[in-house]
């Protein structure tokens, strides 16, 4: 990652090009309806992005979400999106790694991402077989439903992941 670049909580200014983001880094992708959701709702949401000389270069959210029946504080990493031109630097990597702290500050005990086992498992994500996603996966898919503990906290106990309205589609967790 270059010196220049900057991680910070997203802004409302910060919006049209947090939203021109994602339809060019994932063409085949609609997921500006997801987005849009999750910015407008009320609390619980951590959206970052980061800056290259004041520029958008990428931009993460996630989503406090919990596990039916219990208490435990949990989020969901996603959508991740770091522009072409800056993919390979760090960028993404930074924004994860400061989401996962941040998080870890709020004492959220674990965070699960549905997503390349390749790219999440540099930070410690691995699969995750006792926290169900909300919907269910394709069998294809299993293998990329992760999860990483944080901190000293104890892993969660076994549950379906409790979700936000926007995250409730079952179009988002299969093709």
């Amino acid at each position: 990652m270059s010196p220049e670049t900057e991680i910070r909580e997203s802004q409302p200014g910060d919006r049209a090009a947090i939203e021109s983001l994602y339809p060019a880094v994932f063409p085949d992708e609609d997921l500006l309806p997801l987005l849009r959701a999750l910015l407008q709702e009320p609390a619980g949401v951590l959206s970052l992005v980061a800056t290259v000389d004041a520029a958008i270069a990428g931009h993460v959210l996630f989503t406090n979400c919990g596990i039916a029946g219990t208490t435990e504080a949990l989020a969901l990493l996603g959508p991740l999106a770091v522009a072409t031109a800056r993919q390979r630097q760090g960028v993404g990597s930074a924004l994860v790694r400061t989401g996962l702290q941040r998080l870890e500050d709020a004492g959220v005990a674990q965070v699960c991402v549905l997503g390349d086992p390749g790219y999440y498992g540099r930070f410690g994500f691995a699969p995750e077989e006792a926290v169900a996603p909300p919907c269910p996966l394709p069998g294809e898919w299993r293998a990329a439903w992760q999860s990483i503990t944080l901190s000293h906290a104890e892993p969660s106990r076994p549950g379906t992941l409790t979700v936000p309205p926007p995250w409730q589609q079952p179009a988002l967790w299969g093709p």
